[in-house]
């Protein structure tokens, strides 16, 4: 869609369509009971299982490459995750390069989220409310109540998910994913029911931790209204979200209600939030940024999101020195928000200035040493003109973050920057297998290998087979979910 096109539906979202009514409350009315915790696949499992489908979706899909935002969404998760009854898990964050509302949960914890759902949700709550209802998905285990349901049918059904999310991110048929895509449509046609119920657990669950978590629980049927809205828009074409999250009356009436039964809470509209959002629009739309501004405007961003979204135009326009001390009058006023001081890192690394963008990473690492994008712009900026330093910051950064593909691959290049080939190459063969080339990471260890017994190099032998065991059990893996 282009970029008209695309605020043209959200103007009208914002303008033409009623809220729907807020149902009142039966006296007699009783909340169903959640369904119960399932334990026929272990927690392991899952993670094995849904790291898998995470290789093979990388494979597939292009990720859109965004630190800041990637920091964000992963703080949004880590603070509704303990009040969302999951447990055993270890998130892993996808973003996904695509303008279409979406998101979905993976067992074992991979959560992906399209660029579209922060075009389209206009505060954190509402965006947050999307996110706590696939960890309600996690917490209820739903894709192994299906096994227990389905027997056989589950397993092919993660490929029939990987089939439908890669055709929708891709906006075309493949031939090769459609093939795919049988096994999900059958299963969906015998489950309709048990998907319906369990989109409203998940809203439940959902609701619990946006309430505990301090966010807003009507955020999420204002996100249900904002839904249907596009739907009616769209006729045809209702977003995403709505094709493998099925939104009925009862569903929406039942999540208004169960709103309805939590404190009513002020919450103060999040700069953060906004500044992150202003980041993704004119990443997907960067043409016509007075549209953007207007649709921010029309959602009530506050005034220093529209400031960050100056200084980012700046950036685009070369202009690096006014959009630095634009964020710098940014950072001065909001110190704690470090993805302002991220951004002008990164904007100075983009403009070749690799001594001004080490400088400012390292300050922001001095207050908080684990904060990815300054890690990863330090990294990058240390490349120009100390190898070394580089190496030892992404063997840190990979042992701090071994699911962080960028970490791997900037490891190997600071590896082979410094001399140290050996580890280059392995650090290449986690990339490949994180990225889903299994077959490209067996190849570059039987290359390893032969070159390590060619000279008689035990050690390295040692260190080669306990990698080999781990690339087996990842095409294992791989084979038990496709």
């Amino acid at each position: 869609m282009t970029i008209r096109g695309k605020c043209a539906s959200w103007l009208l979202v914002g303008a033409l369509l009623p809220t729907v009514a807020t149902a009142s409350l039966p006296g007699d009315y009783r909340l169903p009971a959640l369904g119960g915790g399932y334990s026929s696949y272990a927690n392991q499992q899952e993670i094995r299982l849904g790291r898998a489908w995470a290789r093979r979706f990388r494979h597939y899909v292009t990720e859109w490459q965004d630190p800041i935002t990637q920091r964000y969404i992963e703080q949004l998760v880590a603070r509704l995750l303990p009040y969302a009854q999951v447990e055993g898990i270890r998130p892993l964050v996808l973003l996904v390069e695509d303008d279409q509302l979406n998101a979905f949960a993976v067992p074992g914890g991979v959560i992906g989220v399209n660029g579209g759902l922060f075009l389209e949700a206009p505060d954190q709550d509402m965006l947050a409310s999307v996110l706590a209802h696939e960890l309600g998905h996690l917490a209820q285990h739903h894709y192994a109540r299906q096994q227990d349901q389905a027997d056989r049918e589950m397993l092919p059904t993660l490929a029939g998910l990987l089939a439908g999310v890669v055709m929708a991110a891709r906006g075309s048929g493949d031939a090769g994913i459609a093939t795919m895509a049988g096994s999900q449509a059958l299963f969906i046609g015998r489950q309709l029911a048990y998907s319906r119920q369990y989109e409203q657990e998940a809203d439940r669950v959902g609701l619990t931790a946006l309430a505990k978590a301090g966010m807003d629980p009507q955020a999420m049927p204002r996100m249900f209204d904002m839904l249907l809205r596009q739907s009616s828009l769209q006729g045809d074409t209702p977003p995403e979200f709505l094709m493998t999250h099925p939104l009925t009356a009862s569903r929406v009436s039942d999540t208004r209600l169960r709103a309805a039964q939590y404190p009513v809470v002020t919450i103060s509209r999040s700069l953060e939030y906004d500044m992150v959002r202003a980041r993704a629009m004119l990443h997907f739309f960067p043409d016509d940024p007075a549209l953007l501004r207007t649709k921010l405007q029309q959602d009530k961003a506050l005034p220093d999101a529209l400031r960050y979204l100056d200084a980012l135009l700046l950036a685009r326009q070369h202009r690096t020195q006014e959009a630095l001390q634009q964020l710098d009058a940014l950072a001065h006023q909001h110190d704690a928000l470090l993805l302002i001081h991220a951004s002008a890192a990164d904007i100075a690394l983009q403009a070749n200035q690799p001594t001004e963008a080490f400088n400012r990473a390292r300050l922001i690492l001095r207050r908080v040493p684990d904060y990815t994008p300054a890690q990863l712009t330090a990294i990058r900026a240390d490349l120009r003109f100390d190898a070394n330093d580089a190496y030892q910051r992404a063997i840190q950064l990979t042992q701090q973050q071994p699911e962080n593909a960028d970490a791997w691959q900037l490891l190997a290049q600071a590896a082979h920057a410094s001399g140290h080939e050996d580890i280059s190459q392995r650090a290449m063969i986690e990339y490949r297998q994180l990225t889903g080339d299994l077959r490209g990471a067996l190849a570059l260890y039987d290359r390893l290998e032969r070159a390590a017994k060619d000279r008689h190099d035990e050690a390295a032998l040692d260190t080669l087979s306990a990698i080999k065991a781990r690339l087996d059990d990842y095409v294992r893996d791989d084979m038990d979910a496709f």
